[in-house]
């Protein structure tokens, strides 16, 4: 898949109802490879792979046109793109149409993902704790963002958490001048997305949470949350109400090991984790 690619891979998506943008397509592609299958029509198939260090790796974007569905063009992609990301650990989410797929492939639920989004009129008010407050990121920080952010997941985060910032808004939760929690808002889609968002505890997440929904109040939000965040009834209160199914998590090899000092209460993407 190369630069030239991304327009009709954007199409492509458009087709099957995602909602990325072609400016949301730049932004993977310049972290990750992919793949694309095409026939004389153009471009009928894509898959990307991001690589997290040496140990592990995501897969995401697989997309089959809807009239070239069914004639193993998802499996052939998928079979390719395994051969980039090799040995290591592999992530990927799907709906539960394709989990018998990849299971064929090796990989095994994992854990879950709820999309919540709406418009949010009105934010709740969560306070902090003594000596702590919600202040704008700089640049100064992005090695403390990047070790939270790998700490929360298990796996090494640098260069998402850099290719995020050129993107992305973000913000901290800084106790007695010590950074301990932080989440982002860009633009994607419909209209923005929070995540990543990273905490020690879900009271600070639902502070940042509140802070980018009030900053965006009236428009378009969505917000992707593991299914153990305890997140979902706030949430919905909130307008941000579940829509879909819920994703599954899936995982090839031995999972990541993420702190449990900090815990990630929302996604960068489904894609990138």
């Amino acid at each position: 898949m190369t630069v030239d690619d991304l327009p009709a891979a954007h199409q492509l998506s458009q087709a099957a109802l995602w909602p990325h943008r072609l400016e949301d397509w730049k932004f993977i592609h310049e972290l990750g490879e992919g793949i694309v299958a095409e026939n004389k029509s153009g471009i009928v198939g894509t898959i990307m792979c991001w690589l997290h260090g040496a140990r592990y790796a995501s897969i995401g974007m697989n997309i089959v046109a809807p009239d070239h569905r069914h004639l193993g063009i998802a499996s052939e992609l998928m079979t390719r793109i395994l051969r980039e990301v090799g040995s290591r650990t592999t992530l990927l989410h799907t709906n539960s149409n394709a989990i018998a797929m990849y299971e064929q492939f090796g990989f095994a639920p994992f854990g879950t993902i709820h999309r919540h989004q709406g418009t949010v009129f009105r934010t709740p008010f969560v306070a902090l704790a003594e000596g702590e407050r919600i202040r704008p990121v700089s640049p100064r920080d992005e090695g403390a963002l990047a070790e939270l952010a790998a700490r929360s997941t298990g796996m090494p985060r640098s260069t998402v958490i850099k290719q995020l910032m050129t993107v992305a808004q973000a913000v901290a939760i800084d106790h007695y001048g010590e950074l301990i929690a932080f989440a982002a808002l860009r633009k994607f889609g419909l209209g923005y997305v929070i995540g990543p968002v990273v905490a020690p505890d879900i009271d600070r997440a639902k502070a940042l949470i509140a802070h980018w929904a009030g900053v965006r109040a009236g428009n378009f939000v969505r917000i992707d949350v593991p299914g153990s965040s305890g997140l979902g009834p706030w949430l919905t209160e909130m307008g941000l109400v579940q829509v879909d199914e819920t994703v599954t998590v899936m995982v090839r090899g031995e999972p990541p090991r993420p702190e449990a000092s900090v815990t990630r209460y929302a996604l960068l993407s489904q894609s990138l984790g």
